[in-house]
């Protein structure tokens, strides 16, 4: 397989998480009104519930990779994905839904687990926060599109279908997986699977002072996305009333975002993870700060194109930082990365929920609890990186391993 089938089979692998999650967003209130669901902060439960078994999952997948490999647990999770998509489609209630939609997580998760595995399988440092970019540049493709999608699926069906849809892609990926990737685990590095050997692994992991602040730091900062993606229907079709619209002004932001991973590709190595992922936290906290007084002090609500200007600057910075964090996080644990995969990506997607859900619910009919939220988790993942490293900004203070 070559370099750019190796990428955009990564990110489509990647992608089928991000497709969970956005492609339904424009049929959260048919869904709602199906299921008989009055209140409509419960309707982020859909992504909840999904974020939930997905982050949960993560714990398992690591040492099973680590041991039997990355092909059998990655087909495994990918048939979990592809029957709970199925099943959805005849479930009669919204606790159904809701189960099936953890169910669904469970299988996703080895989607993000093992292939970070097999990336930092195969790259090491700044080649693979350069091939991690262009993953996430091609993954942040299906955030642009899938609620587009996902609206004009509904114009030829109701929500059920949305979940056929998914179930769909996800079958041609498996087939793409099966067929051109090969195993990349080295046997020198099989791990055995016994309760000994997870918990060594997972000390590894958390007693790792750099790779647990930037876990701790992207999995805060992460609850910012999380608390937007759990919202996004109210304030676009609640506050600004788009309609069908709504599509497209989720495509705009996720471009910033998709623009910054691109140029993130390009210039980390030639100045590095520290530098680009430090300046643009620094630019994230500054963004959202002028966002949040604009939001106390301006006209409510904030007129739709300066919101969306700032919102895309805001995200525009967080595209630089994600993909470094996790790069960073991973860069001393080569020799576990399966693993170190799993507990990094459980923080990340528990936590992050956890606070995104905290940042959802607190919708009031204004976007303000939102812009807060944002500003509040930048400075508290500035406190991570600073005790990551040692209270300095910019400066390497660990080596990777292999």
């Amino acid at each position: 397989m070559g370099r750019a089938e190796f990428i955009g089979l990564a990110a489509m692998l990647m992608a089928l998480n991000a497709l969970a999650i956005d492609i339904m967003l424009p049929g959260l209130q048919e869904i709602g009104a199906s299921l008989g669901v009055d209140n409509e902060n419960h309707r982020q439960y859909v992504v909840s519930a999904y974020l939930l078994g997905f982050g949960i999952a993560q714990l398992f997948y690591g040492p099973l990779a680590d041991r039997f490999g990355r092909r059998k647990p990655m087909l495994f999770g990918l048939g979990v994905y592809i029957l709970s998509s199925i099943a959805v489609i005849f479930v009669p209630s919204f606790a159904g839904l809701l189960a099936l939609r953890f169910i669904q997580g469970i299988g996703s998760a080895a989607t993000r687990v093992i292939t970070v595995s097999i990336v930092r399988d195969i790259y090491g440092g700044r080649q693979m926060a350069e091939v991690m970019s262009l993953i996430m540049m091609v993954f942040m493709v299906v955030p642009v599109i899938a609620p587009g999608t996902g609206q004009i699926v509904l114009f030829f069906g109701d929500w059920h279908l949305i979940f056929g849809f998914m179930a769909a892609i996800a079958a041609v990926v498996t087939v793409w997986m099966y067929i051109r990737l090969p195993e990349t685990l080295r046997p020198e590095d099989v791990r055995p699977l016994t309760v000994s050997s997870v918990l060594t692994g997972f000390k590894i992991v958390l007693t790792n002072r750099v790779a647990l602040c930037y876990t701790i730091a992207s999995m805060i900062i992460f609850g910012a996305l999380f608390g937007f993606i759990n919202s996004a229907e109210q304030v676009y079709k609640g506050i600004y009333d788009l309609g069908a619209w709504f599509a497209a002004a989720f495509a705009a932001v996720a471009l910033f975002m998709s623009l910054s991973s691109f140029l993130n590709s390009k210039l980390v190595g030639r100045y590095g993870m520290r530098k680009l992922s430090h300046g643009s936290l620094l630019g994230f906290i500054g963004i959202n700060f002028i966002w949040l007084l604009m939001m106390i002090l301006g006209p409510q609500p904030m007129p739709f194109a300066l919101f969306i200007v700032m919102f895309g600057l805001s995200m525009f910075q967080f595209g630089l930082i994600g993909s470094n964090f996790n790069s960073l996080a991973m860069e001393p644990l080569g020799h576990v990365a399966g693993t170190a995969s799993s507990v990094i990506g459980f923080l990340g997607t528990v936590g992050g929920s956890l606070i995104g859900a905290g940042i959802g619910q607190a919708f009031n009919g204004t976007a303000l609890p939102m812009v807060s939220g944002f500003f509040i988790v930048s400075i508290i993942g500035l406190v991570f990186v600073l005790i990551g490293e040692k209270g300095t900004l910019f400066q390497a203070h660990n080596k990777p391993t292999h």
